[in-house]
């Protein structure tokens, strides 16, 4: 699924990831506990958020509620739908593909999917390249824009005539965009694209022979140790799975879930469903080699700069930020998930959560925590 906030918001410049290690202490922890626990109470937080660095845990919170209905509190162990974050084990899958000599990042994805398998309108110089990097000017199924709330209402208005229970496989999404004229050429500039990994998705099952989200939960999922992720259709009953709550429309109206405003399963562009310590897992993996192997480096190059976020750069299903890190926000009606890398200090920050708003707060309020720690 799209990107449900912009994320071109770039910190200003502090001090090197490893300071979270000696900042962090104590206070600082209880000061961001403090403070987290206050929005809890006061602005509705609910979800969680991991520091890791050199795969220790450096802070470590969970608020709120998994599922309001029973009242199951968050916890570790609590699976979040991720959102647009799910592109980046698309991007992992689509690697593993190129590694086994199965496919190639430079070639035309005509030469891979035959007439019914991909869209009408589909330019013959459109590469596996260009979908990966947000180039290949398709036209997409549900546009981003700056105006967040706008872009999650029309998100999951797309659901209203179509049941989102119909959409099941990537194929099911070829309706919604597979006969829209391009926008472009391929090449030309960036522009975040749904319907891309959606067709990168119908690639990786053409060259497998196999369902896209059976290849990722081997190829990806369990290589990275991901024991408690998946692809978990909304409409089954899985223990330590937080429920995706809408904005209520006053602090009195009763609690309304997502189940109807995202498709029953995720897919190539967004909607599987991790754990923080999953994804702190997947992050070390992604960058240690092992799920990228000697491709690691073509998978983060800065292949092109993301249109009006200055500094930011596109790889492979991942954002290279002004200040080294890397990786990938999303956001869903209901959902709302942060995952960076500063690769240099292998520090890993995950914040997931089951509602909307408040991720990228929870996010600079750590890393301000220890900016102001090291200016002191």
């Amino acid at each position: 699924m799209q990107v449900g906030y912009r994320e071109g918001e770039a910190l200003p410049p502090g001090p090197t990831p490893a300071t979270l290690i000696s900042v962090l202490d104590d206070t600082a922890v209880t000061r961001l506990d403090d403070l987290f626990r206050s929005w809890e109470r006061d602005r509705g937080l609910s979800g969680t958020a991991l520091v890791t660095a050199h795969g220790r845990t450096v802070f470590e919170g969970c608020y709120g509620l998994a599922d309001r209905a029973t009242g199951i509190p968050v916890a570790p162990c609590t699976r979040f739908g991720l959102a647009s974050v799910t592109k980046m084990f698309t991007a992992v899958a689509v690697a593993d593909q190129v590694a086994q000599g199965r496919l190639r990042f430079d070639q035309p994805v005509i030469e891979v999917l035959p007439p019914p398998r991909r869209p009408s309108t589909l330019r013959d110089d459109v590469t596996v390249h260009h979908l990966l990097c947000h180039t290949s000017g398709i036209a997409d199924y549900s546009e981003e824009d700056e105006d967040t709330a706008g872009y999650v209402e029309e998100y999951g208005s797309l659901w209203r005539e179509r049941p989102s229970y119909s959409m099941r496989a990537p194929a099911d999404f070829l309706p919604l965009f597979g006969d829209l004229p391009p926008y472009r050429a391929p090449g030309e500039r960036y522009q975040y694209s749904n319907a891309g990994f959606i067709v990168l998705g119908l690639v990786v099952e053409d060259v497998t022979g196999r369902p896209f989200t059976e290849v990722v939960e081997e190829r990806v999922l369990a290589r990275a140790g991901m024991a408690s992720s998946g692809f978990f259709r909304l409409d089954e009953a899985r223990p330590d799975v937080a429920v995706g709550y809408l904005p209520r429309s006053s602090p009195e109206a009763v609690s309304r879930t997502n189940v109807y405003s995202v498709p029953v399963v995720g897919g190539p562009d967004g909607g599987a469903f991790a754990t923080t310590g999953d994804l702190d897992r997947f992050l070390t993996s992604y960058d240690d080699g092992t799920l990228l192997g000697d491709l690691r480096d073509t998978v983060l190059h800065p292949h092109v700069e993301m249109a009006d976020m200055p500094g930011f750069r596109s790889g492979y299903g991942v954002h290279l930020y002004p200040d080294g890190r890397y990786g990938h926000g999303g956001g869903d009606p209901g959902v709302e998930v942060l995952v960076h890398r500063w690769p240099a200090d292998a520090v890993d920050l995950v914040v997931l959560c089951n509602m909307e708003g408040l991720a990228g707060d929870v996010r600079d309020a750590v890393v301000e925590a220890w900016q102001e720690s090291v200016q002191q």
